[in-house]
């Protein structure tokens, strides 16, 4: 995203960092030398443990943040912010970073806690700024993002299951598991990501794919390990914002007992772009379809911990040669 250089900017910066228009919200955004970074949301809590400010703070470190920007969406019930924005900025300070802006929004208006000054910050607030007309808008959308959901419910009714596909569901009872005892796995392995090549080439061209026969082959040899793990090595920096629509489009249609590794690739997907909220709400449907699935269970962790979204470019890197010549070098 490009630079920041105003409250007005910050305000219509929030909703695409984070993929929709918060309310009663906490957001904290990680600076790397002027460049928006990671954005972090957390329902605006009536306190926060020193443990739990820790944390938001240590998410800045490990985003190699230099300074951060916190913008607080006030309930209307909450008269005074200061109990918890303080003891947050002197927890980021702490770490030799600084809070370039902390602004409250309530009720259409906002207002920066560290601007002293009447005439241009009153205690009332000023106007929101008109989001549509803001130049952060224009910016976002003259390069392909999407605009951001209304809410959270959006978000959630974005990657929320179509009605069931009864004709999809028999096409996949008709694919048979993989035998690893039988000697002949490999073939069945490449043969999935032979597939899922093939899906994404039809769903690049065309925006869709009615090959259910192939939809089907590809969702149940993702269930193997080395098919996902080179579905997920095929995103590169060119491709990531088609992939994106495509590994929604299928988690979508995904039938029960083949969503959980969907979800996760398209969890991963977004987080690499930034889009933190729809990446937690995917592994959400990831857990609620198998709760013990291990990469859903990683990838918490490692949003958790703060990772860069650029350390999955990283992994793939270290990690897709070697998936292809396990499937392909023989």
């Amino acid at each position: 995203m490009t630079t920041l250089t105003s409250p007005h900017d910050l305000l219509a910066a929030v909703p695409f960092l984070i993929g929709y228009h918060p309310t009663n919200s906490l957001v904290v955004i990680a600076l790397r030398e002027e460049a928006v970074g990671m954005a972090m949301r957390i329902d605006f809590p009536e306190d926060l443990e020193a443990g739990q400010l820790d944390e938001l703070a240590d998410h800045l470190i490990a985003e190699r943040a230099d300074g951060a920007l916190i913008v607080a969406y006030l309930p209307e019930e909450v008269i005074d912010s200061q109990y918890l924005l303080e003891p947050l900025r002197e927890a980021i300070e702490l770490r030799n970073l600084s809070v370039r802006e902390c602004l409250e929004v309530r009720s259409g208006r906002w207002r920066s806690v560290l601007c002293e000054d009447l005439t241009c910050c009153p205690k009332s607030g000023n106007l929101l700024p008109e989001y549509n007309t803001s130049r952060i808008t224009a910016e976002q959308v003259a390069n392909g993002k999407p605009l951001p959901y209304v809410g959270i419910e959006q978000l959630r009714e974005s990657i929320a299951p179509v009605d069931g596909d009864a004709e999809l569901r028999a096409l996949i009872d008709l694919v048979p598991e993989i035998d690893y005892e039988s000697g002949e796995h490999l073939k069945d392995q490449r043969a999935g990501a032979l597939a899922f090549n093939d899906l994404v080439e039809i769903f690049t061209r065309e925006g869709i794919c009615l090959d259910k026969v192939l939809i089907a082959l590809v969702l149940v040899r993702l269930r193997d390990l080395q098919v996902r793990d080179y579905a997920m090595g095929v995103t590169d920096g060119e491709n990531i914002d088609g992939l994106w629509a495509m590994w929604r489009w299928l988690l979508r249609i995904a039938p029960s007992e083949y969503v959980a590794p969907v979800a996760s690739l398209f969890s991963a997907i977004c987080y690499e772009r930034g889009d933190g909220a729809l990446a937690a709400k995917s592994l959400d449907r990831a857990l609620v379809d198998d709760p013990r699935y291990p990469l859903a269970k990683l990838l918490r962790r490692v949003y958790s911990a703060g990772w860069p979204p650029e350390s999955f470019a990283n992994m793939r890197r270290d990690l897709h040669p070697k998936v292809c010549a396990a499937l392909f070098s023989e």
